[in-house]
């Protein structure tokens, strides 16, 4: 994958704190992919964090202005005239939408069975779970990756096992990995 390969990113992923830092760490110079999202899939994360995970709105606020700040080329739109076209879940079709607009490869979100294979193939787009990504990352940039993973560590005062073990909340694989090929197990 080279540095402009596109990727967008669903609200799901995005609301998770921990996976959201390290995947757009990897997105940072030097990249290993371009992140794409919509304002709709913006107000869709600030609701989350809002509504489902007490977050205090001036917190929400500013998560929001933080990656649109560091990510201006992020940001799509006029992408709503595709919707009516797409067969994917239909709350998720702004997301599918979104990655043909802007020309993704690829689909980051934890809910893989609201975009079904046949929804996809028409538009050559794919879909992952932020795991199996993630584990691509590391296999072709193991030192980046590892170099990232340190930086967030030692950025929030823990060891890389504690924010491995973090991590593996929602990506199990993904961590037991990095604590095998870090040596921290």
């Amino acid at each position: 994958m080279k540095a402009d390969f596109k990727v967008t990113i669903d609200a799901c992923v995005l609301a998770n704190y921990a996976v959201c830092d390290l995947l757009l760490r990897l997105a940072e110079r030097p990249r290993q992919y371009l992140p794409v999202w919509s304002d709709k899939i913006l107000d869709e994360v600030y609701r989350t964090q809002i509504k489902k995970l007490n977050w205090p709105k001036h917190l929400a606020e500013h998560f929001r202005s933080a990656v649109t700040g560091t990510f201006p080329e992020a940001s799509i739109s006029d992408f709503e005239h595709i919707i009516p076209s797409l067969n994917n879940h239909e709350k998720d079709r702004h997301v599918l939408a979104a990655a043909i607009h802007s020309d993704s490869s690829l689909i980051l979100t934890f809910n893989l069975r609201d975009f079904p294979k046949d929804a996809l193939e028409p538009w050559k787009v794919e879909v992952s779970h932020p795991q199996d990504y993630l584990i691509v990352l590391h296999e072709m940039e193991p030192v980046q990756m590892a170099s990232r993973i340190a930086a967030i560590a030692a950025q929030r005062k823990m060891d890389q096992l504690d924010l491995l073990l973090l991590l593996g909340k929602s990506l199990p694989n993904f961590a037991s990995r990095l604590i095998d090929d870090l040596g921290l197990g």
